[in-house]
């Protein structure tokens, strides 16, 4: 083992960086950790085990990395900036647990990767990544779309992103998105963290929220997963609007349609002038089950 100090360090990141000519990314929104604190939270709140197989997304120059290996039984780490790829395998180089791939994660196979990459793919599988602020909501649709059963996704996201999917129904930050991580997941945050821990400095603040498989199951079925969530975005697509008004861009405004749809909201007890932030997920499945009935969705 080297006896360098560690990635994390803000001294090290910059050596690194002035060594290797890095210069950050925008088009990859590129911003590395420089605290060890901080790095060693995050593969606290993961709760990262030598039983772990572990995926991190981005590694950047490999400070989380560092931490992952030291914790965890394999790490596998996808990287989409090739630049970055022999720094990496450089720096990293005593560690024999890990694995860097130049790899898009909305690109990659991942049942495949976890099967080719990882020598024992039976044990746990966590995903570990600071994401980009950009590209947040795609990752997390794509991992939680994936038939891969994750014992845990442990991310670092734009702070105002973190509160959109622990929101609780009738706040400003509830909507679509809330409801998709909800449906498939328990969302936590753990903890905040600063933009000044950063190189370079991001505009906001970031937190890490951990996503664990559902425990208990849905209080009801959907007639189809991916027609819910269609119709869901439908009821979000105008924040400041009724439910009503939403319902009929979403399936129109024929004078039959909209008496079929009058009488399902009677039915189901919920007023056409609610916001659709009011909506809980029970409710939207609920209403999007009872207009299949009437075959409106």
């Amino acid at each position: 083992m080297s006896n360098s100090p560690e990635i994390g360090s803000r001294t090290r990141t910059r050596a690194i960086m002035e060594k290797y000519g890095i210069r950050t990314k925008k088009s990859f929104g590129q911003n590395f950790l420089t605290d060890l604190n901080v790095l060693k939270n995050i593969v606290e709140a993961a709760d990262i085990t030598a039983n772990d197989n572990v995926i991190e997304i981005g590694p950047g120059i490999g400070a989380l990395t560092e931490q992952l290996a030291q914790a965890a039984g394999e790490v596998l780490a996808l990287e989409i900036d090739q630049d970055l790829i022999p720094v990496l395998k450089e720096v990293l180089s005593p560690y024999d647990n890990l694995k860097v791939i130049n790899q898009d994660v909305l690109q990659a196979n991942l049942p495949e990767l976890i099967k080719k990459e990882f020598k024992d793919p039976s044990r746990p599988i966590k995903v570990v990544a600071n994401l980009p602020y950009y590209i947040t909501s795609p990752i997390l649709m794509n991992l939680l779309a994936s038939p891969v059963e994750w014992a845990t996704i442990c991310v670092m996201m734009q702070k105002e992103v973190a509160q959109r999917l622990t929101a609780k129904p009738g706040t400003k930050q509830y909507g679509a998105l809330t409801l998709a991580i909800e449906y498939q997941t328990q969302a936590k945050i753990a903890f905040d963290v600063s933009r000044k821990v950063f190189v370079p400095s991001p505009n906001v603040d970031s937190a890490i929220v951990v996503l664990t498989p559902r425990t208990n199951p849905l209080p009801v079925q959907p007639f189809d997963k991916q027609k819910l969530f269609g119709f869901i975005r439908g009821c979000f697509a105008h924040r400041r609007k009724s439910l009503w008004n939403n319902l009929q861009s979403v399936i129109g405004k024929d004078p039959a349609v909209k008496e079929k749809m009058t009488a399902v909201l009677a039915q189901l007890d919920i007023s056409p002038q609610i916001r659709p932030e009011k909506l809980t997920l029970k409710q939207f499945i609920e209403l999007a089950n009872a207009l299949h009935r009437q075959n409106l969705l």
